[in-house]
């Protein structure tokens, strides 16, 4: 029996890639897919169901099939390599989500399969929307959820104008003019009239508000206003001649 599995084996192989006999190459290697499969799956059972390896596994093989060449190398190690790298290439890009994400999108075909029995056709996004009870926004949350991160390279979606490259930090001269800006502030509040820096003081370092400094001060809240008003227009005269 080995060796008419063995000549089985030898006949499939033996034909040119426009010959290949797709049912052959399952019927005679689909335990062998099978048993990756159940290897795999019982390292990551909560990532990916068995079947969906399964189907990753048997295009992995007929692929393999149709590019294997004889160089001392049997076919079955060298489909088990291909096999095992494709199911692990999938679980490498489905590792992009997370575990909830996984879970939403077992879901969604879930619901999708069920609607498209019933259906005969596609169901739309309201349709699954709909039998999931959820509205539009929580439908394409969850959509959103069960998508993976999409790696880019860095050199193929730079852009000079894109702000998602903007440099948010302060450069070295942006720096020294604030610093310079400040201490020119602070030289003309302290040439201010005491009531007025002291209002200026309570209103902008203590935060308190109107009502409330004109208690401090003994007077009410429209003076303090006045003195506010007063205060700041002098600082801008000051800093406008200084610039």
């Amino acid at each position: 029996m080995q060796h008419a599995a063995l000549v089985e084996e030898t006949l499939v192989y033996t034909r040119s890639p426009a010959q290949l006999d797709v049912d052959a190459v399952i019927k005679t290697h689909s335990k062998l897919v099978r048993r990756v499969a159940w290897q795999v799956h019982s390292r990551m059972s909560t990532a990916i169901e068995l079947e969906d390896l399964m189907q990753i596994g048997l295009v992995a093989l007929v692929e393999s099939a149709r590019t294997f060449e004889e160089r001392g190398i049997a076919f079955a190690p060298y489909a088990t390599m291909r096999v095992r790298g494709a199911m692990i290439d999938e679980l490498r890009r489905d590792a992009r989500i997370c575990r909830s994400g996984m879970a939403n999108r077992r879901k969604l075909l879930e619901i999708r399969a069920k609607l498209e029995a019933k259906l005969h056709r596609l169901p739309s996004d309201p349709e699954v929307a709909a039998a999931m009870g959820l509205d539009g926004l929580e439908y394409h949350a969850l959509v959103a959820s069960a998508q993976g991160a999409r790696m880019e390279s860095i050199d193929e979606v730079y852009s000079d104008h894109d702000l998602w490259f903007v440099d948010l930090a302060e450069n070295a001269e942006t720096q020294c003019m604030q610093k310079e800006v400040r201490t020119l502030l602070a030289e003309h509040i302290a040439e201010l009239p005491m009531r007025e820096a002291q209002v200026l003081q309570l209103y902008f370092v203590e935060e308190l508000n109107l009502d409330e400094i004109g208690e401090v001060l003994g007077v009410g809240a429209a003076r303090v206003c006045q003195i506010k008003k007063r205060a700041l227009d002098q600082l801008r005269e000051a800093m406008a001649e200084a610039a």
